[in-house]
């Protein structure tokens, strides 16, 4: 069988396709692919800022003839790319794994102590939707007190785009979509080895910072394929189940639907993230709808049904602790730093390389520090994929910085910096049934004063904290996943647990 396939001529585009090529070939041996290349009217107009072309889908329209005509079998779209109406005659029937859905700001590393002098950061970025969600963002977690941040309107592919940036004297950084950097710099085709060449030359002159989606929630589907095909097309559809995967297209057709509700389009100052999670489904919205709408939710949909309780049957307390400094030691080989709290970091280090936190709380208090910070896992806890080697271009050896009673991880090498001891600033009262805990070291303190917590119900974030109550209660033989949960924070689970 032979298969034609479309896509746009950048070079992101045709790796895209690819991409989907090479998929169905592993899937469906001796499937022969023919690819077509073309621009769209998207790529021809670089002067208009995409959300005031009048014109719908502008980089997928111009395939929509070759679909109907049966000139192309399928075209391979970047979905956030296809207006969220969806049309009678094609369908979009399949997609490969998500890459990273986070965005991304690059900025000069010679225009940094201009900044810090200004106050002033000017970004090229043509999207409403990070301008609205990063401005106050931004004023707070670079590493240098900021009055303004400015966005200038710039078109083009990604090499174009960072070719701009290095050659504006005016412009300090850069935001685009992490997924398509991470894509060219992970191809393997030779015909990429140029413009590899040519964005590993211009990361070295950048510093970045991958953004966080409980601030800025991507653009719809951002970092996920679309393959669209005639709705008539059923021949199709056994080859493209092959390769096609859920969890991609449930949360990539998810978010579309959201940003349906709200009128679409890329003119929208809205983002929407949905991420699925062994815990459950987490779900990010912030933005500004046409109509003046603000709009901010953050909440993750368990597994389980969440039991409901009247305020009085709650208890939370924030954890009060004593700290007292350790002598350490970081490993020679360490070039990345993953710090829980700001407090882990003691004055004297200077962490060299990369540095990543476990929420932008503890990002804000180390750029108060002057320290760079490169990203965080969202508060979804440190199992979360940093997904960093291709963006730095070499092995990244982690630590942890931590207290002395931190769980150790699987993933990276535990550093202890700093003694523990703490205490609750409450006890809980015998009629209380549903407990939030800020901490394992918190839940292990209590519960050893107070066992018949054990049979309670439990709440937690879904990291370590999780780890650490499960295990206790397996090693006790008193687990039952009925009783265990994991929220967000503490707004989260009074939110969705109360009557």
């Amino acid at each position: 069988m032979r298969l034609k396939i479309s896509a746009r001529k950048s070079d992101l585009a045709r790796l895209q396709a690819y991409m989907v090529g090479e998929a169905l070939q592993n899937a469906n041996p001796g499937l022969q692919i023919e690819f077509r290349f073309k621009e769209s009217l998207g790529d021809k107009n670089l002067t208009d800022p995409l959300w005031q072309i009048p014109e719908k889908g502008v980089f997928t329209e111009d395939f929509y003839g070759e679909l109907i005509r049966g000139e192309t079998d399928m075209v391979v779209h970047s979905w956030k790319d296809l207006p969220t109406e969806g049309k009678s005659d094609t369908r979009i029937v399949a997609t490969l794994p998500r890459a990273d859905q986070r965005d991304l700001l690059l900025v000069k590393k010679d225009h940094l102590s201009h900044i810090r002098s200004s106050g002033r950061l000017r970004l090229y970025s043509s999207s409403p939707r990070r301008e609205y969600n990063l401005k106050d963002f931004l004023l707070r977690h670079l590493p240098c007190p900021l009055n303004s941040v400015t966005f200038e309107s710039v078109r083009g592919n990604i090499p174009t785009r960072i070719r701009k940036l290095i050659e504006a004297k005016e412009v300090d950084g850069l935001i685009v979509a992490k997924a398509a950097l991470d894509r060219l710099l992970a191809a393997t085709h030779d015909e990429f080895k140029d413009v590899q060449h040519q964005l590993r030359s211009a990361l070295s002159q950048l510093e970045w910072m991958v953004l966080p989606l409980s601030v800025n929630p991507n653009a719809a589907a951002q970092g996920a394929l679309a393959i669209e095909i005639a709705q008539n097309r059923h021949d199709l559809l056994p080859l493209l189940e092959k390769i096609n995967h859920i969890p991609t297209f449930h949360c990539a057709e998810k978010e579309r639907q959201v940003l349906a509700g709200f009128g679409g389009g890329c003119h929208q100052k809205i983002g929407v993230a949905v991420l699925a999670r062994p815990f459950g489904e987490v779900t990010f919205l912030r933005g500004l709808t046409n109509s003046g709408q603000v709009l901010l939710k953050q909440m993750l949909k368990g597994v389980s049904a969440v039991p409901q309780f009247a305020e009085n049957q709650l208890w939370s307390a924030e954890t009060q602790a004593s700290r007292t400094s350790l002598p350490y030691e970081i490993p020679v080989q360490t070039n990345a730093f993953f710090i829980a709290r700001a407090e882990a970091c003691p004055e004297d280090l200077k962490p060299e390389g990369i540095i990543w936190t476990a929420g932008v709380k503890t990002w804000e208090k180390l750029t108060q520090k002057g320290l760079w910070v490169h990203g965080c896992s969202d508060s979804l806890g440190e199992q979360e994929e940093f997904a960093l080697d291709i963006l730095a271009g070499t092995s990244l050896n982690w630590v942890k910085l931590t207290h002395d009673k931190g769980a150790l991880g699987d993933r990276m090498q535990t550093v202890a910096t700093y003694t523990l001891n703490s205490s609750s600033s409450a006890e809980p009262a015998q009629e209380k049934e549903f407990f939030f805990w800020n901490s394992g070291s918190q839940f292990l303190q209590m519960v050893s004063q107070f066992p018949q917590l054990l049979n309670k119900f439990h709440a937690c974030g879904p990291g370590n904290t999780y780890k650490i109550i499960s295990k206790y209660l397996k090693e006790r033989d008193a687990f039952d996943s009925s009783r265990i949960f994991t929220f967000l924070d503490q707004e989260d689970w009074r939110k969705q647990c109360l009557k």
